[in-house]
C-alpha cells in the first residue's frame, strides 16, 4: 500500500492554480497511490474559508482516497476557530503551515499558539520547509522545540541545500518527522532513515507539481529493505493519522 503523505489539490484561477481532485487522482492511479493527503494552495483566515470548504468537498467526493489537512495562516483572527470548525466539524487530519506564504517565523507565539491546539487533537503539524528564509530548517526545529507535545512533520526533508540541518536534529528533536517530497537525492532518504529511524520518515510526492510516479521511484532507489519501505509508504502515516481525535 502507498499513502502520499503531502499533495494539493486547489482550484484559483487568478493565480494559475488549477489542479482539481481529479487531476490528483489521475496521478494516484498512474503511480499505484492508493491514498493521498490533500491541502490547498490556500491558507484559510477563518472558519467558512473557501480554502477548507474545498478541501472539504473533495474528501467528501472522494472518501476512499483523500484525506484533508487544513492549511491555515496562524496570524489571521480566525485562526483557531479555523482549526476547530476543520478539525471537529469537518473531520480534518492534519494541519499544513507554510511560513513563507503567511509571512511569519515559525516559531512566534501565533504559530505556537495553533501548533498546541493541533496537538489536542493529536493532529500531525507538517510545516514547508526549505530553502527560504521564513522555512529553514532551523527555524521549523525551533518551533517543534518549543512545542514538544505536537508532531511535527518537516517537508521535502529540509529543501535542495538544506537537508544536513535537518539530519542533524533527528537525536535532539524526537517530536519530528520528516516526508521525502520534491528531495532530488535517493541517498538523502536512505541518511534520514538511518538518522530519524524509518519509523519517522513519510512518502510523500507534493504532487501534483512533482510527479507521484517520480517521487516513489526516488524511495525506491534508496536502499531501504522491505521492513522500512513499508513503513515509509503507509505504515507511519497510518499510525499518525490512527492517532487524531475529534474532540479536545
Amino acid at each position: 500500500m502507498i499513502i502520499d503523505s503531502h499533495t494539493h489539490v486547489d482550484l484559483v484561477e487568478a493565480w494559475g492554480w488549477m489542479d482539481p481532485p481529479e487531476l490528483m487522482l489521475e496521478l494516484m492511479d498512474e503511480s499505484g497511490v492508493d491514498q493521498a493527503v490533500v491541502m490547498t494552495y490556500r491558507d484559510a483566515v477563518g472558519p467558512d474559508d473557501p480554502a477548507t470548504e474545498y478541501i472539504r468537498s473533495a474528501v467528501e467526493k472522494y472518501p476512499q482516497q483523500l484525506i484533508g489537512y487544513v492549511r491555515i495562516n496562524p496570524n489571521a483572527p480566525g485562526a483557531m476557530d479555523a482549526l476547530d470548525q476543520a478539525m471537529s466539524d469537518y473531520k480534518m487530519k492534519g494541519l499544513k503551515l507554510h511560513p513563507v506564504s503567511y509571512v511569519g517565523f515559525p516559531y512566534k507565539e501565533a504559530t505556537l499558539r495553533l501548533m498546541r491546539r493541533a496537538a489536542q487533537y493529536h493532529a500531525p503539524v507538517l510545516f514547508h520547509t526549505g530553502d527560504e528564509a521564513l522555512a529553514l530548517p532551523d527555524e521549523v526545529a525551533e518551533a517543534a522545540r518549543r512545542v514538544p507535545e505536537a508532531t511535527v512533520i518537516m517537508a521535502h526533508l529540509g529543501g535542495y541545500y538544506h537537508y544536513n540541518a535537518v539530519l542533524d536534529i533527528a537525536d535532539k528533536l524526537p517530536n519530528v518527522y520528516v516526508d521525502t517530497s520534491a528531495i532530488p537525492y535517493p541517498w538523502v532518504i536512505r541518511q534520514a532513515v538511518d538518522a530519524f529511524g524509518a519509523e519517522r520518515v513519510l512518502y510523500a510526492s507534493d504532487g501534483p507539481g512533482c510527479p507521484p510516479i517520480l517521487e516513489i521511484e526516488k524511495v525506491r532507489l534508496a536502499g531501504l529493505s522491505p521492513a522500512e519501505q513499508e513503513l515509509v509508504f503507509s505504515g507511519n502515516i497510518q499510525r499518525l493519522l490512527s492517532e487524531v481525535r475529534h474532540v479536545v
